[in-house]
């Protein structure tokens, strides 16, 4: 994935809501009272509100768990009444945390017994979302803490169903900790670097198909089902680490499109006897897996299996004792399929399982049981279930998140498991999300629009608000003050008949008579959507509104292939990425030059990552159309981007290399007429530094003027130290002397 998408897992009992809150204002303003600077957003956190962290549900169903701040501003966990919304009790304090005179970070990632707690420090990242650090048990009643291993840092510690042991992994093997005895047992012994992979992923499996820790405890904590990857021949990328008196080569395993991928097997080893056994994922090694799933028995585990065109995903059984599999379930699409986040469910009662399945064309619930038979297709239309919040077993209710009012916003819903009694829990029109207890008494509402910053609140089953948990009022106040503007949400119909969905932030004081210079800001990517009736957290939206108190109008369109209206829409841009996108860009471009408040000779465009790569085809092949570009990180040719994703959409560069060069920027140089930026990080570990500087070339050589800027050994989000803010300041400096 190019970019990091927003991500609520729904997990049944734990959740988190982390709303970095920054953003938009609901009310116009005539004036603005105080100018929007770039210290404001990236040094002084003058839009930044309190966040609400880490809320699971205790077992009882009655109490939640929340992260508050006690006197001196020291932090603790506390036990909090569901029912009344009022803390019942301090668990612990960060001045309980200390080890070896060091304060340890909070936590409340409890065992399932909630008497432990797992504590890390001294983290340090590896790719996008994994990481290893030192990682300790905290007992809550006795207040000690014990380290999980003293023989070099962990990755991915995770407690075992029964709170006795913790799993973790180190130089690519598995290790167990017995938490009684102390003892640590290694249960793999083969893991080599840039070889052999025991337990987590590879570059590509974590980043494409987005999760990191790849073993998983059964139910009785007497086995643990594991990922193997064979990366040995996968080739090796190298980059330059500009950071000592003679740089150094950060070397790692990255299949580029049509190379070598990793070879995946799936492993059970059973801690009783100390047998491992393979799991029978058939011949084909050419092939992904990119989920295994412990049913509710801890004899059988669910192996998904796909191909490497993935548009087959196959359903897999196999028993834990033989490693015997048994295929019951095939999915087949024309296009592909998309593994989304956790949407799996294994029901209690053994005999059935709730997933999504975009098989009509929409993704909807459908139940099934276990020999892979569809019991009933639950959710209906043309619409989208974006989230599923979990199973009420005891009463046959599922809980779930759906488009159903409009692909622009968000609702949550119930539904019996027989697919009758649909009901809207949600009422206000925007978007919402929710976290249930795990009684599903109580729930926790998130609602915003694209004005209205987070309202979060405790609510009963019923709807009944219990206590209001954040109102954002300090945000409000602040964004009021410096006379944010609304972001006004819009369709149009293009040359072709079809209907586009956007939003645009006029200037303050906005003037019809006037011509005001366009910044279009595109991201683009397959089933991504930026245009929606939802709060917009993060730095971007803030300096939309900095550049609109500037005079600009700030317009964002999304194209055909971004998501959640249909397989359809999303789908369409199958073997040939970037063609309808650009199109439907350039269509944007010359509607709002129709417009008479608009200066058709000032359009500019700019995008990050995705976005990029759709700038950069903009700037050339709508070069008649945009006066000037911005292009953060872009892919410039689909040859230098990773197998599974750009595969997912394009197949191999063997088989469809029309559809990798008729829209790779790269080959399009001799275009370039505007204005134009190019921006990289040199240690890009995802899109690589590769992809401008060869573009760079091929701009050079078509003696095209363009102007360029490399961020030394920063990763994709150029982040850390000054960077964003030197990053926003040249690209606003850019923006106001080209357009």
């Amino acid at each position: 994935m190019l970019m990091k998408h927003n991500r609520l897992n729904s997990v049944p009992h734990i959740f988190s809501l982390l709303l970095f809150v920054t953003g938009l204002s609901s009310n116009v303003f005539a004036q603005q009272s105080k100018n929007i600077t770039l210290e404001d957003i990236f040094k002084k956190g003058t839009f930044a509100a309190r966040s609400i962290q880490s809320l699971p549900s205790m077992k009882d169903g009655k109490s939640y768990v929340s992260v508050k701040y006690g006197p001196n501003k020291i932090r603790y966990v506390a036990k909090n009444s569901y029912s009344s919304g009022e803390e019942i009790k301090i668990l612990f304090k960060e001045t309980d945390l200390i080890y070896n005179g060091d304060t340890l970070e909070i936590s409340t990632e409890f065992s399932n017994d909630e008497s432990k707690v797992l504590l890390s420090s001294d983290e340090e990242p590896i790719y996008r979302y994994s990481f290893k650090g030192n990682y300790f048990v905290f007992d809550i009643a006795t207040k000690k803490i014990t380290p999980v291993s003293t023989a070099g840092k962990q990755l991915y510690a995770t407690f075992s169903p029964d709170a006795g042991k913790v799993g973790f992994v180190r130089d690519n093997n598995i290790f167990v900790k017995d938490l009684a005895s102390g003892e640590e047992k290694q249960i793999t012994t083969d893991g080599k670097n840039n070889s052999i992979i025991n337990g987590r992923l590879d570059w590509v499996y974590e980043e494409e198909f987005e999760f990191e820790r790849a073993f998983f405890w059964s139910n009785d904590s007497k086995k643990i089902a594991y990922y193997k990857l064979d990366e040995t021949e996968v080739p090796q990328y190298a980059m330059t680490v500009f950071d000592k008196l003679y740089p150094t080569q950060y070397l790692y395993k990255y299949p580029k499109a049509g190379e070598k991928n990793s070879d995946v097997s799936i492993h059970i080893y059973n801690l009783t006897n100390n047998a491992t056994k393979t799991v029978d994922v058939g011949n084909e090694t050419n092939q992904y897996i990119p989920r295994i799933r412990w049913t509710t028995s801890s004899n059988t585990l669910c192996v998904l299996r796909m191909n490497r065109h993935q548009n087959k995903l196959d359903y897999l059984m196999a028993d834990a004792a033989s490693g015997k599999s048994k295929l019951i379930l095939t999915e087949e699409d024309k296009a592909y399929i998309e593994i989304e986040h956790e949407k799996l469910t294994f029901l209690n009662n053994g005999t059935q399982f709730l997933n999504v399945s975009e098989r009509d064309g929409f993704n909807h619930l459908y139940l099934y049981d276990l020999n892979g038979n569809i019991v009933k297709q639950l959710t209906k239309g043309n619409w989208e279930v974006t989230e599923v919040y979990g199973v009420d077993e005891k009463n046959g209710i599922i809980y779930y998140q759906s488009t159903e009012q409009s692909p622009l916003k968000r609702d949550v819903y119930s539904i019996k498991l027989n697919g009758t009694g649909k009901t809207r829990i949600s009422t206000k029109e925007g978007t919402n999300t929710a976290t249930f207890s795990s009684s599903f008494d109580f729930y926790i509402l998130s609602h915003s629009t694209k004005n209205i910053p987070p309202y979060i609140t405790l609510n009963q089953k019923g709807g009944n608000v219990v206590k209001v948990l954040e109102d954002n009022s300090r945000v409000k106040n602040a964004i009021k003050d410096y006379g944010f503007q609304d972001a006004e949400l819009f369709n149009f119909a293009t040359t072709e008949g079809l209907s586009l969905n956007g939003y645009m932030i006029k200037p303050a004081n906005f003037n019809p008579q006037k011509k005001y210079p366009v910044l279009m800001y595109v991201y683009g990517g397959p089933g991504h959507q930026e245009v929606a009736d939802s709060w917009a957290a993060g730095a971007r939206p803030i300096w939309f509104q900095m550049l609109a108190q500037k005079g600009y109008i700030v317009v964002c369109v999304d194209n055909r292939g971004t998501g959640y209206r249909g397989a359809d829409f999303r789908k369409i841009t199958y073997m040939q990425l970037g063609k309808h996108e650009t199109n439907d860009q350039i269509e944007t471009a010359k509607w709002l030059a129709k417009q008479n408040y608009i200066d058709a000779k000032r359009i500019g465009i700019w995008g990050w990552s995705y976005g990029g790569y759709v700038s950069s085809l903009c700037i050339t092949k709508g070069a008649d159309v945009f006066s000037m570009a911005i292009a953060v990180a872009p892919v410039t040719t689909w040859r230098f981007y990773d197998t599974i994703y750009t595969e997912r959409y394009l197949r191999t560069p063997q088989e469809n290399p029309e559809g990798y060069d008729n829209n790779s920027p790269i080959n399009f140089a001799n275009l370039l007429k505007g204005k134009f930026l190019l921006v990289h990080g040199t240690g890009d570990d995802n899109v690589h530094f590769q992809n401008s500087v060869m573009f760079s070339e091929a701009l050079i050589q078509a003696n095209k003027p363009f102007e360029q800027a490399y961020y030394p050994n920063k990763a994709h989000g150029i982040s850390g130290g000054n960077s964003s803010i030197h990053l926003y300041s040249k690209m606003t400096d850019f923006i106001h002397t080209n357009l």
